[in-house]
C-alpha cells in the first residue's frame, strides 16, 4: 500500500551513520546478569505505533524510524482493527477520524455504535473495506504535536505491511475491542491466529479476558507469548465482571491464560495528586513470583512526568528498569529512541563512568531546574550531579557587597513582591525593566530577610519546576560561593558573570568590578592554580578590566541569536576575550521548533582558537527543537558531536553530566540511537503545506556590536541616616528615591520575616 521511497530518503539523512554503525546497532551489548527481569535479559523497548511522539501513529514514516534508530530488537506495537472486508490494519484508535482524514474523504459515513457499552458516534474501520480506506491518509492524533507531516500522504497500513516494508525485529499485535469485532460479524482471533501462521507475532496483548482464553490453547508453544492489558484500575473486564484493580490481586488466574501483564506505570510507581512519586508498589516483585512478565505502558517525553525526573524521561525509564531492586520486562512508548538509550546507553551507570565526551558541564545558576537557581541546596546539587564549572551571575547590594543571583530585578528571582519590600517597585528604562525591586536598592541583611523563588521558563505551557523546593535554600555572597566551589574538589572551576556595570558605577555608584576582584582576591584565586576562573560578560569594557589577570578565562557573551560573525568582529573579540557564549539558536537556528539549518558560527570562532560554550540546555521537553524527538541528550549529542562545542550551559548539569559518561559513546561504532541527527532532516520531507512560514533571517554579529567605551568612574555616594549609602540626583526615571528611615526599615524587616514564619 505504500511506497518507500520517500522514507529510505528521510532515513538517509535524519541520523549521521555509516555503514559500521548499521552493523553494530543490530548487536546487543547490555550483559544479561545485571537485569532483574524475569528472564535476567534487558528489558524490552515497544515502539507504540512506530515513532509515534513525532511522525503520526503507527504510519509508514513512525514505522521505519522506530525500527531504524531503536535497540536490535526493538519491537513495534499494532493497535489491530478490522475492516468490513476481514482485512487487519495497524490504527491506533477504534474512532478512525481521530488518526486519519477519514471524516474528510468520507464525511457522510459516520455511525453509531456501542463501543464497550457507551454509544459512540464514529467512523469505525467494520463501515470500510480495505480498498475504501485506500485514499485515506494519517494524521497526528495529540494536539500538542506537530501537526506539520500531517501534509504528507501516508496511507493506512494492515499488519502484513508494517511486517514486509519495515521488517521490525519483533512484532506485538494489541486487540483491544475484540467484542466490538464480534458484534459486527468479524472474527479477530481467526485474523490473529491467521497472521501467526504467516509471520513470527512475538506478543499479543488484550484488556478483554475472553479473547486470551480463546487463543491461549494455539499459543501453549511456540514463540507468541500472550499479555493481559491492565486499563485504568476502576475499569470492569467484560468477561468477568471485576475491576482491573481486583484482577490485579488474583495474578495466579491471570497465569492460566497470559504469561505477561502490561500496565500503566503508575501501577508501579504511584504519582501523588500534587505529581510525586510514591513508594513503588510490590507488582513486579509478586507478578515475577507468579512466572509473569511485566511490561509497563504510556512513556513519552513530551508530557507531564513526576517532578522527581527533573523532566527527564531518561531517568524515568531508568527507575523502571535500573533501580537496584526490581526491573519491568520492557516498557511501551512514544519515543522509542529515548527508551532505547536507557537500555543500552545510561544503564547501570555510575557516577564514576570514565568521561567518554570532552564537553564542560557549566551551570546555570546551579542546577536551576530542581531548586531556585544561585542557593546554596542548587550549588550543592549541581555539585552532586558532576558539574564542571559552577557559576555565578553577580549582582550587587546597596551596601556594595556582591551576592550571585540570576537577575538584578529582585522579582525574578525572589518572593520579594510578597514581602513590605515590595512597596519599592521603580522603572529602569536605562536596564528596559518595568515594575522592578533591584537589587542595588536594598542591603544584603534586608535581601538576606527575603526567600528565593525558582524560576519556570515555560509557565505558558504549564511547565513549572520541583514546586514544593520553590523557595527553598538561602542565597549566598560571592565570598560563600567562591568557598563553596574551592572545597568541591570535583568542581574544576568558576563563572562568574558579570551585566550592567557601566550602569551601576556611573548611575548607582556600585563598582561591580571591583567588588568581584576584591572577592577573588580574598579568596585566593588569584595565587591558586588548581580552579579555573572565568569572567563571562556582554560587555567587551568589563572583560577588559579583567585583562590583567592572566590567569582568568574571559568569556564574551553573544546576547542575540545570529546567523554568522565576521573575521574582523572575530579579531575583535580576541582582543578582550578568550571564549565566547552562544545561544543555541545561534548554532542550530529553528522556525516553529523545527531545526532549518546550521550556522558556521561555532567553526569561525573555533578556527581564530576561541572555545565555544553553548546556553541554555534545559530538560523540559518544549525547548527542544522537534529534530531532536524531546530528547535533551539527542539535543546535547548533536551539538558536542555535529559542531564540537567545548561546554554546555545548562539548568540541569545531572542531564549534560551522565551524557558525558554514556556508555555508547565508548563503543567502536555509535549506534544510531546515540548518533546526532542531521540538521534539517525533519524540515527537508515535509511539504510546501506543511512548511513553518519562513522567519527574518538572525543578524550578523559586527564590530560595532562588541565594541563598548570604557567603564565609567564610580559614580561618589553619600551617606543616608540608616548608614547606608544613596545618590544625590534624582533616578532617570524621575521618581523620587526612596529612603527608609531607621525604624521603618526595622519594621519591614520584622514583618519580613513574620511573612517568613
Amino acid at each position: 500500500m505504500w511506497k518507500l521511497r520517500s522514507v529510505l530518503g528521510l532515513l538517509s539523512i535524519l541520523v549521521l551513520c555509516s555503514s559500521g554503525a548499521l552493523v553494530a546497532a543490530q548487536r546487543s551489548r547490555s550483559g544479561g546478569s545485571r537485569w532483574q527481569t524475569l528472564s535476567g535479559d534487558a528489558p524490552l523497548v515497544i515502539a507504540r505505533g512506530g515513532f509515534s511522539g513525532i511522525f503520526p501513529d503507527s504510519s509508514i514514516y513512525a514505522y521505519s524510524v522506530a525500527v531504524q534508530t531503536g535497540l536490535p530488537n526493538l519491537h513495534v506495537w499494532c493497535d489491530v482493527q478490522l475492516t468490513r472486508d476481514g482485512a487487519g490494519i495497524c490504527f491506533p484508535d477504534i474512532r478512525m477520524e481521530n488518526a486519519s482524514d477519514i471524516d474528510n474523504v468520507y464525511s457522510n459515513r459516520s455511525h453509531t455504535y456501542l463501543v464497550n457499552g457507551v454509544s459512540t458516534q464514529a467512523w469505525f474501520s467494520v463501515d470500510f473495506t480495505l480498498e475504501e480506506l485506500g485514499p485515506v491518509n494519517m494524521k497526528q492524533r495529540i494536539y500538542s504535536r506537530a501537526p506539520n507531516f500531517d501534509e504528507i500522504q501516508m496511507q493506512i497500513l494492515t499488519v502484513e505491511d508494517v511486517i514486509t516494508q519495515t521488517k521490525p525485529p519483533g512484532l506485538w499485535l494489541n486487540v483491544a475491542h475484540d467484542i466490538f469485532f464480534s458484534q459486527h460479524n468479524l472474527s479477530m482471533r481467526s485474523f490473529v491466529l491467521s497472521v501467526s501462521r504467516r509471520v513470527i507475532v512475538n506478543y499479543v496483548s488484550s484488556p478483554e479476558v475472553g479473547f486470551l482464553r480463546s487463543i491461549v490453547s494455539r499459543f501453549r508453544t511456540g514463540p507468541t507469548k500472550l499479555v493481559f492489558q491492565f486499563l485504568r484500575p476502576d475499569d470492569v473486564e467484560p468477561l468477568t465482571n471485576q475491576t482491573y484493580d481486583s484482577l490485579l490481586r488474583n495474578l495466579t488466574f491471570i497465569k492460566t491464560f497470559a504469561t505477561g501483564i502490561l500496565v500503566p506505570k503508575y501501577y508501579v510507581w504511584p504519582v501523588d495528586s500534587s505529581q510525586y512519586l510514591q513508594n513503588h508498589t510490590s507488582l513486579v516483585r509478586d507478578a515475577h513470583a507468579a512466572g509473569l512478565e511485566v511490561f509497563a505502558s504510556n512513556f513519552v517525553n513530551d508530557g507531564v512526568i513526576p517532578y522527581d525526573y527533573s523532566y527527564d524521561p531518561m531517568a524515568e525509564y531508568l527507575n523502571f528498569i535500573d533501580n537496584g531492586k526490581f526491573s519491568v520486562d520492557g516498557v511501551l512508548s512514544d519515543f522509542p529512541i529515548t527508551a532505547s538509550e536507557s537500555v543500552d546507553c545510561f544503564s547501570h551507570l555510575g557516577k564514576n563512568e570514565t568521561v567518554k565526551a570532552n564537553v564542560l558541564v557549566i551551570s546555570s545558576e546551579g542546577a536551576s531546574g530542581d531548586y531556585p537557581g544561585c542557593t546554596d541546596v542548587a550549588y550543592n546539587k549541581a555539585v552532586s550531579d558532576g558539574v564542571d564549572i559552577l557559576d555565578c551571575p553577580v549582582q550587587i547590594t546597596n551596601d556594595g557587597i556582591p551576592f550571585c543571583l540570576g537577575s538584578i530585578n529582585l522579582r525574578d528571582r525572589t518572593n520579594v513582591a510578597q514581602t513590605d519590600f515590595g512597596n519599592r517597585t521603580t522603572n529602569n528604562p536605562d536596564l528596559n525593566i518595568e515594575n522592578g525591586v533591584f537589587a542595588y536598592n536594598l542591603t544584603w541583611a534586608q535581601i538576606q530577610t527575603l526567600r528565593p523563588a525558582m524560576f519556570n521558563p515555560y509557565p505558558d505551557y504549564s511547565l513549572f519546576r520541583n514546586p514544593r523546593a520553590r523557595n527553598y535554600g538561602n542565597l549566598m555572597q560571592l565570598s560563600d560561593f567562591l568557598a563553596l566551589s574551592n572545597n568541591a574538589s570535583s568542581v574544576s572551576g568558576v563563572l562568574i558573570s558579570i551585566e550592567n556595570a557601566a550602569y551601576l558605577a556611573e548611575k548607582q555608584g556600585l563598582g561591580v568590578t571591583d567588588a568581584v576582584l576584591d572577592a577573588l582576591s580574598k579568596a585566593g584565586y588569584n595565587n591558586q592554580r588548581g580552579k579555573k576562573v572565568m569572567i563571562k560578560s556582554s560587555d567587551s569594557a568589563v572583560l577588559s578590566k579583567f585583562k590583567s589577570s592572566s590567569n582568568y578565562e574571559l568569556v564574551y557573551l553573544v546576547e542575540e541569536d545570529v546567523r554568522d560573525i565576521l573575521n574582523s568582529t572575530i579579531l575583535e573579540i580576541k582582543k578582550f576575550a578568550s571564549s565566547v557564549v552562544v545561544s543555541k539558536e545561534s548554532v542550530f537556528p529553528t522556525a516553529q521548533s523545527f531545526v532549518t539549518g546550521q550556522t558556521s558560527v561555532v567553526p569561525k570562532l573555533q578556527a581564530f582558537s576561541l572555545a565555544v560554550y553553548v546556553q541554555f540546555f534545559r530538560n523540559e521537553f518544549v525547548s527542544q527543537p522537534w529534530d531532536f524527538f524531546s530528547d535533551a541528550y539527542v539535543e546535547i549529542n548533536t551539538h558536542v558531536s555535529i559542531m564540537e562545542i567545548n561546554g554546555v550551559i545548562t539548568d540541569f548539569p545531572a542531564t549534560a553530566a551522565k551524557y558525558k559518561r554514556n556508555r555508547c559513546l565508548g563503543y567502536k561504532e555509535i549506534p544510531l540511537y546515540m548518533a546526532p541527527v542531521e540538521p534539517r532532516s525533519l524540515i527537508s520531507v515535509l511539504t510546501n503545506q506543511g512548511l513553518p512560514p519562513a522567519e527574518a533571517p538572525y543578524p550578523v554579529l559586527t564590530e560595532n556590536n562588541v565594541t563598548e567605551p570604557p567603564l565609567p568612574p564610580v559614580m561618589e555616594r553619600t551617606p543616608t541616616q540608616n548608614g547606608s549609602t544613596a545618590l544625590g540626583p534624582t533616578p532617570s526615571n524621575g521618581q523620587s528615591t526612596l529612603v527608609a528611615s531607621a525604624l521603618l526599615s526595622c519594621i519591614a524587616i520584622v514583618l519580613a520575616a513574620f511573612v517568613l514564619c
